[in-house]
């Protein structure tokens, strides 16, 4: 390979790299938005809490982990008068998706250290893809192009949704 097909191939693939960026960056902003509300539970409501999440919480969670906007709600919780010895067979067939792991006895878990960290996470890919966004602006020759797959990146996943 010759210096200038080298050069030639390295430009290609910054420009494809360029054009993806921006293309998903709508949708990195929005996972790593929904994502952050989901790490603190902000979309669901919680047993024994008063909270009541917004709809536009719920909606955008629902987008996030199911690709569709329709809130399904769950039912409510089962009487206490359920007995163990029935099992899963005697709540409509319904087992439970989400148990914990067993833990060491005297182990606590706390999940705060965690979720601040993911919040974190998402706070750094919101502001990489923003600087990354400015600098496609700033760089790029054709601002025109950067600007339709930004608008092509955001509106075609609200048009997907609502199909």
């Amino acid at each position: 390979m010759t210096r200038s097909s080298s050069h030639a191939t390295l430009k290609a693939l910054r420009l494809l790299h360029l054009y993806i960026g921006v293309f998903t960056a709508p949708a990195l902003l929005f996972f790593a938005f929904t994502g952050a509300l989901q790490t603190f539970s902000l979309h669901e409501t919680t047993r024994g809490s008063s909270y009541q999440p917004p709809e536009w919480a719920m909606v955008l969670a629902q987008i996030h982990k199911k690709q569709t906007p329709v809130v399904v709600k769950k039912p409510s919780a089962p009487k206490a008068d359920v007995k163990k010895s029935e099992g899963p067979a005697a709540q409509g067939g319904e087992q439970q998706h989400e148990r914990e792991a067993p833990r060491p006895a005297g182990r606590q878990h706390h999940p705060l250290p965690l979720k601040i960290f993911f919040l974190i996470v998402s706070i750094g890919l919101a502001l990489s893809t923003g600087t990354g966004i400015y600098m496609a602006y700033k760089y790029a020759r054709n601002r025109s192009l950067i600007t339709a797959l930004l608008v092509l990146g955001a509106i075609l996943p609200l048009v997907l949704v609502l199909i």
